[in-house]
Formats: C-alpha cells, sequence, structure tokens
C-alpha cells in the first residue's frame, strides 16, 4: 500500500510523528507538509497550497492508496480542491483517515484571549468539526482526546444561530477511534549512558522540565513547587529543557536566576542526543500542565527511568495502571509537595524504581504495525463500499 502522510504543521512532535511512522511501516510512506510555524494560517490557508502541491504529485505519475491526514489544516477544503484529480473516473478518491493530535475545541484558553471580549475565535474548532466529517475515519492520540472532543461538540454547536448540525456528534463518534501515539524509545534506549555515569556516588537528585515553554505547560506552579524546596533547604539541581519562541518567557527569566547555580541546563537541547542524555540522567519529573492530549515528552522520560508526579487527569492516567496510581498521581498542589519532598528524601530508592517497561509499548515497533493494520482495514472497507 502506499499512504500519504498530510502534515501540514511538520515540525516538533507533529514532524516526529510522520517520520515515525515513515521508518517503521511495512507500508510505502511518503510525507507531504508544510513547515511547522503560523499554525493559524496553517488552518485557514495550507489546504489550498497542499491541494496545489498534491495535483503536482499525481501529475508526476504518483498515486496513493490512502491519504492520513494531520488536524492542523482544512481537509474539507483540501477534499474540494481534489476531488476531481485524486481517484478513478468514478470520482472516488483514496480513503482519508484524520489523526487528531490537538483540537481548537478544548485547547486551553490562552491569557490573551482571556483578555479578549469576544473570548475564543470559533473559525478553528469548526475547521476541526467540518475536516472531522470529511474524514472517513478520525482517530484520536489518546481515548482522553477522543472523549472530551466529543463531548464538546454539542456546546460548540449549540453557540450557532441556526442548522446547527447537532446529528453529526454521532456521525462523528460512529468513526472515532483511539491510535495512540508512537515514539521512538529505542532510540533513545540506544543512548542510554553506561552505568558508572548514571550511578555517580553523592550525584545531587535532578528535577527535569522537558516540555514546551507554554502557558497550558503551567509552569507557574512548576517553578514555585521548587521555590518552596529551596526555601525549606532541599539540596537539588534541575534541567529546564523544551522548545520556546522568543523573546523567552519572563517566567523561565526570572527563575533562571532565582535557581542560580541549581539551574545545570536552560534551553531547546540542540540534538537528540543531548535531549536523551538528559532524560536518562534525571531523576524526578513533576508535571504540572494544564493541558496533554497525550504526553509525549512524559512517556520518553518516564522511559528513561525519570520518575513522574502527574496532575491525576489529562490523558496521563491512561498510560499507567491502577496498581500505579498512588504512585505517579497527585490530586493538588500540596500533595505534589508532599511526594516531591518524599521522592527527594529517598532519592536511592526513586533511582532504583525501574519504568520502562510501562511505557515501553509506545515504541515504534509495537505501534507502528497497530497503524499498518488500521490503514488496511480502513483501505479494505472503502473498496467494499466503493464496489456496491
Amino acid at each position: 500500500m502506499r499512504i500519504l502522510i498530510i502534515e501540514p504543521f511538520n515540525g516538533g512532535s507533529h514532524a516526529a510523528w510522520a517520520k515515525g511512522y515513515q521508518r517503521h511501516s511495512s507500508h510505502v510512506v511518503e510525507i507531504l507538509g508544510l513547515p511547522g510555524k503560523n499554525w493559524k494560517w496553517r488552518m485557514q490557508g495550507a489546504a489550498i497550497t497542499l491541494a496545489r502541491h498534491y495535483r503536482e504529485l499525481l501529475a508526476d505519475g504518483k498515486r496513493y492508496d490512502l491519504i492520513l491526514a494531520s488536524d492542523m489544516f482544512d481537509l474539507a477544503a483540501f477534499l474540494g480542491l481534489i476531488r476531481k484529480l485524486s481517484g478513478s473516473g468514478s470520482g472516488f478518491g483514496p480513503p482519508v483517515a484524520l489523526y487528531f493530535h490537538e483540537n481548537q475545541l478544548t485547547y486551553p484558553v490562552s491569557p490573551k484571549e482571556q483578555n479578549q471580549s469576544a473570548g475564543r475565535d470559533r473559525h478553528y474548532g469548526l475547521i476541526n468539526f467540518t475536516s472531522a466529517l470529511a474524514a472517513d475515519v478520525c482517530f484520536f492520540n489518546s481515548a482522553f482526546h477522543r472523549r472530551i472532543f466529543l463531548k464538546a461538540l454539542p456546546a460548540f454547536l449549540g453557540r450557532f444561530p441556526d442548522y446547527q448540525e447537532l446529528d453529526a456528534v454521532a456521525e462523528i463518534e460512529k468513526k472515532s477511534e483511539v491510535l495512540h501515539l508512537g515514539l521512538d524509545l529505542e532510540r533513545l534506549a540506544s543512548l542510554r549512558p553506561a552505568d558508572d555515569i548514571l550511578e555517580k556516588p553523592n550525584r545531587l537528585p535532578l528535577i527535569l522540565w522537558n516540555h514546551r515553554w507554554e502557558y497550558d505547560k503551567n509552569p507557574t506552579d512548576f517553578f514555585a513547587v521548587l521555590q518552596e524546596l529551596v526555601v525549606s533547604g532541599f539540596d537539588f539541581e534541575v534541567a529546564i529543557l523544551g522548545e520556546h519562541y522568543q523573546p523567552q518567557p519572563e517566567l523561565f527569566l526570572e527563575n533562571r536566576e532565582l535557581l542560580g547555580q541549581r539551574l545545570l541546563y536552560f534551553g531547546y537541547a540542540e540534538s537528540f542526543a543531548d535531549y536523551a542524555a538528559w532524560l536518562w540522567r534525571a531523576d524526578i519529573l513533576p508535571v504540572t500542565s494544564y493541558h496533554d492530549f497525550f504526553g509525549a515528552s512524559v512517556i520518553e522520560a518516564v522511559y528513561c527511568n525519570c520518575y513522574p508526579l502527574l496532575p491525576r487527569r489529562l490523558a496521563y492516567p491512561e498510560h499507567f495502571s491502577r496498581s500505579d496510581s498512588d504512585h505517579f498521581f497527585y490530586l493538588d498542589y500540596s500533595e505534589l509537595y508532599v511526594k516531591l519532598k518524599s521522592l527527594l528524601d529517598s532519592i536511592k530508592e526513586t533511582r532504583q524504581t525501574s519504568l520502562s517497561a510501562l511505557v515501553s509499548h509506545y515504541d515504534w515497533s509495537i505501534m507502528a504495525p497497530k497503524y499498518d493494520e488500521k490503514m488496511t482495514d480502513l483501505l479494505r472497507l472503502n473498496t467494499l463500499a466503493t464496489q456496491h
């Protein structure tokens, strides 16, 4: 089978997902993408550019059995622009799967949006809705993501003055499935430092941040709990990794100064090897996010035996069994602080906890065959439908 991945925002975790599936699939996978920037324009205008690029591929003799499109563009507009070119004389084109990395209905409201009297721009949520309607199947990167998107749709559509199309929610639900992210965990394993480096005696506990430097990751609580630890006299070190846009957020700069010599790294890791080295070296990952549809950075850190402290919400609980809940999860800020202190007090035992096996099933070696099976099923069902 020949699969075309359409990734309008081909950067960061989106690009890693597309390239990961391309490398590990048993099918022939090509990627048609645009640079990972200007996300609002990608959602509004990428369909026009990508339709032109798709027409050029067909003009060069390329043919595809299936399209796997990411969510950050107007799929309905794209399909309208290619409808006469993508298939046989009957007008049928290849089946189309839509993969939801995120959605604009339930993404946390930014401080800028909170200060706007009109609130959130509904246009982007409407694009998610019409794209889901246009797709043959909708894949979500977590059960949590699927659930909150479907739950949000009726209220979202209900805000429009008439012809709200509420019956379409059931149509989308019927063709929606969970297909977790695949991650390159084996690559992390290949970059694991030697034991004598990780087990260096008298090494101070290392606390990790490895997320985007954005409001939805709630850095306020993360830095607040670190400052409480400083006041309480705990000895520890910190590594702050992750993508950010210029200028650097003021909160991060302030805490860079406050943490002083405790701060071993501050900024984006320039290579995957550097990133992996910090993950393997880190001991504790306190996560304070308001939002995570999947939590790839959390899974990567846990695979590297970095002990997680996670809010008991979002997508995180579905990654771990119930037996792990009491250990890895907290209900509020106070419990986070208490559990973080406990892990620091017993750092030797914390470091001896083996965590990799808990999340190893997200490696592409396991996930790619699941993706392949889903794509094969979709093609088979589409073929049966067109024959009748």
